[in-house]
């Protein structure tokens, strides 16, 4: 993997920056205020995908069949996790790609935890996710008290920069979508510096408002038009993961993937936590003091959540003993 610190670089002339406020291209091929015509070439290097074939949930009748990875998952705190490795991850990503249908991928962490276990409509994202990966060191802790341990981390931050690596390797075309504005276009622009030949199919970044209808149409339009195999996704959480499982179908066959914080730090308009948080799970110590009116709700939160969660692991532990009434 590259080194995730950047330094700035030219923008790329391949790389399509969209402008939500001005209307969708007058062709299927050339989204609006772009910097240069789509390279909408064939794909190439799909990895091969050995899996037996089975229709995906929701397929209707007469629809490509769709390639189903059996699926190893460990519940934590009522969220099932694959239990899969960085390594591993990147690979089922490529299987969904290569599938050329709708799907997405969730990167859970313990706020993520939190949001499932009070909204009904987290829980459904994650009951229809196609992964759920586990992006928070606790839950990896906690996992190991149950024999079926998840493998390691799967940090969103990290997983974007390997995703993209491979990208440029195999030929996907990769949307960026999020941010304030230039974040996503900066960061698309140094993920090409590092990895030359990746298809950047398009940036955009959002106004901090509600689009009108049309708006939000053209939006679809130019994600779909380009071709999307993979879309990266910073609109928060949960907002980013409801956003994808309810534009899903028409997204074209893009694989999703909300990814949080990863254009700030890769654009370097926000910095990560040193390698020593992230070991010892404190990142969000890091984070906090760092943007402490915005994260110290969030993460009390987090901690009251967790609180309650280990309790009642304690106590379902100790009636396994025969010792709670």
């Amino acid at each position: 993997m590259t080194n995730s610190t950047y330094s700035s670089t030219t923008p790329a002339s391949s790389v399509v920056v969209v402008n939500p406020n001005k209307a969708a291209g007058t062709s299927a091929g050339q989204p609006a205020n772009s910097a240069g015509p789509i390279d909408s070439g064939s794909r190439v290097g799909a990895p091969p995908v050995s899996a037996t074939p089975v229709a995906y949930p929701g397929a209707s009748p007469g629809s490509p069949v769709a390639v189903q990875r059996e699926r190893d998952t460990e519940v934590v705190w009522n969220v099932p996790f694959d239990r899969l490795d960085m390594s591993q991850s990147i690979d089922a990503i490529g299987e969904l790609v290569a599938q050329d249908r709708p799907s997405y991928v969730v990167t859970a962490n313990l706020n993520y935890c939190m949001l499932h276990d009070q909204d009904e409509s987290v829980r459904e994202i994650t009951r229809d996710a196609d992964l759920v990966l586990a992006d928070g060191q606790p839950i990896v802790w906690r996992s190991q008290l149950d024999g079926n341990p998840l493998p390691e981390r799967v940090a969103g931050s990290e997983m974007i920069i390997h995703l993209c690596e491979r990208a440029a390797k195999e030929g996907w075309r990769v949307y960026f979508l999020g941010g304030a504005e230039g974040v996503a276009e900066t960061c698309a622009t140094r993920l090409q510096a590092d990895f030359p030949g990746l298809q950047v199919a398009g940036t955009e970044c959002p106004p901090f408002r509600q689009l009108t209808d049309q708006e939000h149409a053209e939006q679809l339009a130019r994600i779909r038009y380009a071709e999307t195999d993979l879309l990266f996704v910073a609109f928060g959480q949960p907002k980013g993961e409801k956003w994808i499982r309810e534009n899903l179908s028409s997204l074209g066959n893009a694989c999703c993937i909300q990814l949080g914080a990863s254009f700030d730090f890769i654009a370097g308009t926000a910095v990560r936590a040193p390698e020593a948080y992230q070991k010892f799970g404190m990142e969000w110590a890091y984070r906090m003091a760092s943007d402490p009116k915005r994260l110290v709700p969030r993460y009390a939160g987090n901690g009251w959540f967790l609180a309650k969660a280990l309790l009642r692991d304690w106590q379902r532990q100790v009636k396994s003993w025969g010792m709670w009434d």
